[in-house]
């Protein structure tokens, strides 16, 4: 018989703590990501419109505001993702194995994500393409953007990146790991012996055990034996009826 209570709790592991501490990071720098972005937002947008001012592109302004909601867009859809790996952390705490499943699942996504942007800003971001028709060169985009933002945001943003890649795939590699397996598998329910006395059912009793005493308000059963019987009626003296009997008066004798 198992019994929930006497059932041990699982420890947590350290690696599974750790890892879930490293998806923390990674949300928190996804947040200061998309805050230095929003901060930044009208500077990209002038120094975009300038470079695409002395060109004959259709809808420059058009072509401007599409890249700016791109960055933006992707900014928040980062961040929305982030925030469910920092919620399947605390699932993963809890020895969940579908929050792990899942973890992987989310978390190599963001992974190619987060490697692109990376890869794409310390190659310069624009930088490195040609031109499309008489618009602006990718080095000119550039460099209009690094004129009209401060020094610091591109060392920032591959700052956070590189971090947050990192501790993306440390996280991940620790949830694979045999402690963590052992961890997340399913716990196997231990075996309580019987109670001396206590009756299962389907289990007859075993020939030879003393029984027990009923518990009370069962009804009692009649004892063995066989049943009375009134006793048997004694005869009378005489045939007489009695005097009292009502009816006819018998005849007198003479």
């Amino acid at each position: 018989m198992v019994d929930s209570q006497n059932t041990p709790a699982r420890q947590r592991p350290s690696i599974v703590s750790i890892s879930s501490y490293l998806l923390f990071l990674f949300l928190a720098c996804q947040v200061i990501t998309l805050i230095i972005t929003l901060s930044t937002i009208g500077k990209t947008r002038d120094a975009l419109r300038d470079a695409y001012a002395g060109s004959t592109v259709e809808n420059a302004d058009q072509v401007v505001d599409v890249f700016v909601a791109f960055g933006v867009g992707a900014g928040v859809v980062l961040l929305l993702l982030a925030i469910v790996l920092g919620v399947l952390a605390l699932f993963n705490n809890q020895g969940r194995n579908g929050a792990r499943i899942t973890t992987w699942i989310v978390g190599g996504i963001m992974v190619c994500c987060v490697g692109g942007g990376l890869v794409s800003n310390a190659a310069g971001g624009f930088a490195g393409g040609q031109a499309s028709g008489d618009g602006p060169s990718p080095d000119e985009i550039q460099r209009r953007l690094e004129e009209a933002l401060p020094s610091w945001v591109t060392p920032v943003s591959l700052l956070l990146n590189a971090v947050s890649l990192i501790a993306l795939i440390v996280a991940l590699i620790l949830l694979a790991l045999p402690k963590a397996n052992e961890f997340f598998r399913k716990p196997t329910a231990g075996w309580e012996p019987p109670t001396p006395g206590a009756s299962y059912p389907g289990q007859p009793q075993a020939p030879g055990q003393p029984g027990y005493p009923q518990s009370t308000g069962e009804p009692g059963y009649p004892s063995s034996g066989e049943p009375s019987y009134p006793p048997p009626a004694t005869d009378r003296p005489d045939d007489t009826p009695p005097t009292d009997r009502p009816g006819s008066t018998p005849p007198s004798t003479s």
